[in-house]
């Protein structure tokens, strides 16, 4: 983020910026989307970066986001100049939170801050390749390394020397299955039984059929309101261990599914409800990386046979595939590879104005 020069000129553009408030540098962002779920990047925000150049490491760069700038995070994800199901990332090079990584990462969301989002690493991968994040691309396909809250994820970004382009695959961190077949009361629904993966953040699964719907033909709020209260019951009814970081241990939210887990050449589809209702348009590659997770833990699956997912929202497609082995704390764990594909959509800059009493924005349901 740069501030433009007093009197409405920024960054030596000739085009004046409309009147803003002199306090609230202007936020420049690039617009992206990955199987249809918007990324809005912030390429800098000089705040986080003076934090991170001062030793903070990412999941403190987090909080302290939090508690001193969720004024940005507010404005650029809700209303007026977000929306409902907007989604962000703020890109911080060096420092700790980098910790030698190409560039590290907060996810912002309508309510918050999230430890792991997959669509956005895939669209970040071209992100770090197009504006020059990485010293030396190679080609045909250059490894990108990324610091999110949750770990270190390495994207893998098509590169013909002068431009990314798609598929773009990720390298997760290590993914397991936290619980299987897990009694849960649902106020409204009775008892359901739920599956509980970690794909770097947190989900519930469970087929849309125990709740009495579809995850393909039902009404997409009756989908919406059911989830939310599978992720409100499991918060209560069930407590979530990380090996690393309490930070990390949180239900994100709950992927509704078709209930086709076992292995097949045909794509299963989902529905992930995150955060405070927010539905994800993708297939969700954080939920794809649990899914697998939970599949191999299963034996369902084994490492290197591809599953594609479906967003019932929009038929976006992400496929999904354990590559390897491993352990997590006390979890048996696979590092899951997430394909799909990410595009821009343009550039924006917005301004504030200090007199508008909604310049940090708004939300309603």
């Amino acid at each position: 983020m740069a501030a433009a020069a007093a009197g409405g000129r920024g960054d030596g553009d000739s085009r004046r910026l409309p009147p803003r408030s002199l306090a609230e540098p202007a936020l420049h962002t690039v617009e992206m989307h990955t199987g249809g779920e918007p990324l809005r990047v912030v390429p800098r925000l000089e705040a986080m970066e003076e934090a991170a150049a001062a030793g903070l490491s990412l999941l403190a760069l987090r909080r302290h986001m939090a508690a001193t700038r969720d004024h940005v995070r507010r404005a650029l994800m809700l209303e007026p100049r977000g929306h409902g199901g907007m989604y962000g990332a703020v890109v911080v090079r060096g420092g700790a939170a980098a910790d030698g990584a190409d560039l590290a990462v907060l996810f912002l969301h309508g309510s918050g801050y999230s430890a792991m989002c997959g669509h956005a690493v895939l669209a970040l991968g071209r992100f770090a390749l197009d504006y020059g994040l990485v010293a030396a691309p190679q080609r045909p396909e250059t490894a990108v390394r990324l610091r999110c809250p949750c770990g270190p994820v390495t994207a893998f970004v098509p590169w013909d020397g002068c431009r990314s382009g798609n598929p773009v695959r990720f390298h997760s961190v290590p993914a397991f299955a936290a619980a299987t077949d897990v009694a849960i009361d649902i106020p409204g629904h009775g008892r359901v039984v739920v599956d509980i993966g970690y794909g770097g953040t947190f989900y519930a699964f469970l087929s849309a059929e125990q709740l009495g719907l579809d995850v393909c033909s039902s009404k997409t709020r009756e989908l919406v309101s059911a989830a939310s209260a599978v992720t409100e019951a499991v918060k209560e009814q069930f407590k979530l261990h990380h090996p690393e970081s309490e930070d990390l241990a949180f239900i994100y939210g709950t992927i509704l599914t078709d209930g086709k887990d076992a292995f097949s050449e045909e794509p299963t589809t989902n529905i992930c409800v995150f955060a405070d209702e927010q539905v994800d348009r993708s297939p969700t590659g954080s939920g794809v990386t649990a899914r697998i997770a939970l599949q191999y833990h299963k034996g369902l699956i084994q490492l290197n046979q591809s599953r594609t997912f479906r967003s019932s929202t929009t038929g976006s497609l992400f496929t999904g595939k354990a590559v390897k082995e491993a352990r997590f704390g006390d979890y048996n764990a696979v590092v899951v590879e997430v394909s799909g594909e990410a595009f821009y959509t343009g550039t924006a800059t917005f301004t504030v104005e200090e007199e508008d009493p909604l310049k940090h924005g708004f939300s309603f349901k």
